[in-house]
C-alpha cells in the first residue's frame, strides 16, 4: 500500500473513474446518493482531506491563503468530519460553523471538535439550498474538497456571496480538471475522458455509488465572477517537498510532477 494511502484515494482522477455510467442529473436523485455514500462508507473508500492540506500537494502551511484568522467568523462548506475546523479553531477564530449534506458526518464532527475542546454550529443541507445560514456574516467561507459535489455551481456561489460580509473571503480546492481526465498507464499518462465533457456519471465503489460531474476550471472561474467575486490567487502547483516524502515509485507522485491533481482559489467578495 503506497503511504499515506487514505488521503491518496480522496484525490479521484481517470485511474478511479474508468468504469462508469453516464446519469441523469435530477439534483434529488444525486443528493441522496451522495449523502447515503457519507452516510456510509464515504470515509473508509476515499478518505478525508482536511486543512493543512488542500488536496494533492497542496498546503496551507506553504501557501497562506488565510493568513491570520484570529477573532474571524468561518464557515465550512462540507465540513465532513470536522478536522478542518479543528485546524482553524486552533487558530483562534471567534465562531465556527459547517455544513454537510451528511447527518452521519456532522456527528463524527461534532464528537471531533468537543473532544478537541472546540465548539461549532452545524446545519445538515445540500450546500445549494436555503438552510438558514445568516448573511452578511462570515469573514470566510472555505471548502476543501467539497464544492465539486455541488449539482447547482453558480447557485452555490451566490449563496455563499450572501453569507459573507462585503470584502469577505471564499477558499475552495477540489479535484483539478486535468486530472480527472488523465490516467497513468505503463508509465506513461494517457487521456481517459474529454476535459469538456461535463455531464454528471456515476461510479461504483466498493459496493457503493456516487454521482458526480467534472467542471472546467473556466466553468468554475465564471461562475465566480457571476457572483461577484474577483480572484486573488490561484494554485495548482504540486509541492515538490510533499512529494519527495513519498515513495519514488508512486505513480501518483510521478503523475503529480507532470501535471495538477489540485487546485485551490482565492476570491474576495466585491
Amino acid at each position: 500500500m503506497e503511504k499515506n494511502s487514505a488521503y491518496r484515494t480522496n484525490i479521484i482522477g481517470a485511474d478511479e473513474v474508468g468504469c462508469t455510467i453516464s446519469a441523469d442529473m435530477d439534483k434529488n436523485s444525486v443528493h441522496k446518493t451522495n449523502s447515503l455514500f457519507w452516510d456510509t462508507k464515504g470515509n473508509d473508500i476515499l478518505g478525508a482531506t482536511a486543512l493543512p492540506l488542500y488536496g494533492a500537494f497542496i498546503s496551507e502551511e506553504k501557501c497562506q491563503l488565510f493568513g491570520d484568522v484570529s477573532g474571524k467568523k468561518m464557515l465550512e462548506i462540507g465540513c465532513g468530519s470536522g478536522h478542518s475546523m479543528q485546524y482553524l479553531g486552533e487558530l483562534k477564530t471567534s465562531e465556527l460553523w459547517g455544513i454537510d449534506i451528511s447527518k452521519k458526518q456532522i456527528e463524527k464532527a461534532t464528537k471531533h471538535l468537543t473532544e478537541c475542546g472546540l465548539s461549532a454550529k452545524f446545519i445538515c443541507s445540500p450546500m445549494e439550498e436555503e438552510c438558514g445560514i445568516p448573511v452578511d456574516y462570515f469573514d470566510f467561507v472555505y471548502s476543501i474538497y467539497a464544492i465539486g459535489w455541488t449539482t447547482d455551481l453558480e447557485v452555490t456561489f451566490c449563496r455563499i456571496a450572501s453569507y459573507l460580509k462585503k470584502d469577505g473571503i471564499f477558499i475552495f480546492s477540489w479535484s483539478h480538471p486535468i486530472h480527472k481526465c488523465v490516467a497513468a498507464e505503463n508509465n506513461m499518462l494517457a487521456f481517459k475522458k474529454c476535459y469538456f465533457d461535463e455531464s454528471w456519471y456515476s461510479v461504483a465503489l466498493d459496493e457503493s455509488e456516487l454521482t458526480l460531474s467534472d467542471r472546467k476550471l473556466s466553468t468554475y472561474v465564471n461562475a465566480l465572477a457571476k457572483a461577484g467575486f474577483v480572484i486573488e490567487k490561484m494554485i495548482e502547483e504540486s509541492d515538490d517537498e510533499i512529494i519527495s516524502s513519498w515513495n519514488e515509485n508512486s505513480t501518483f507522485a510521478k503523475k503529480a510532477k507532470m501535471l495538477p491533481l489540485t487546485f485551490v482559489l482565492k476570491a474576495r467578495k466585491l
